[in-house]
């Protein structure tokens, strides 16, 4: 079966926004906006940032940063393991082929 989108509401800064997501990715699309909330809103209080799109390209490169470290961190991992894997699987065969 086929999941239609269909549209659910996220407050942004006090800003409603309708948004169409499937209905199995509804939950973490709420709590990527109310992450995205919370960051907006800690940058506005700061005074740091004025303005809300200044605020929201900010909050876009944060989010993007964390996003590229963590690709890279699992792209870290990946290889580690492998690498293990690899080890394993050469001393299982060691194993394996001597008498």
């Amino acid at each position: 079966m086929i999941n239609k989108p269909h549209s659910i509401a996220i407050t942004i800064m006090g800003k409603e926004y309708r948004i169409a997501c499937d209905l199995e990715d509804q939950d973490d699309l709420l709590q990527s906006a109310q992450d995205l909330d919370v960051q907006m809103r800690r940058m506005r209080d700061s005074g740091k940032v004025n303005g809300a799109d200044r605020i929201a390209v900010i909050a876009a490169l944060n989010l993007a940063h964390e996003l590229q470290v963590a690709k890279n961190q699992n792209a870290m991992l990946k290889q580690r393991l492998e690498e293990s894997l690899a080890k394993i699987s050469n001393k299982i065969e060691n194993v394996l082929e001597s008498p």
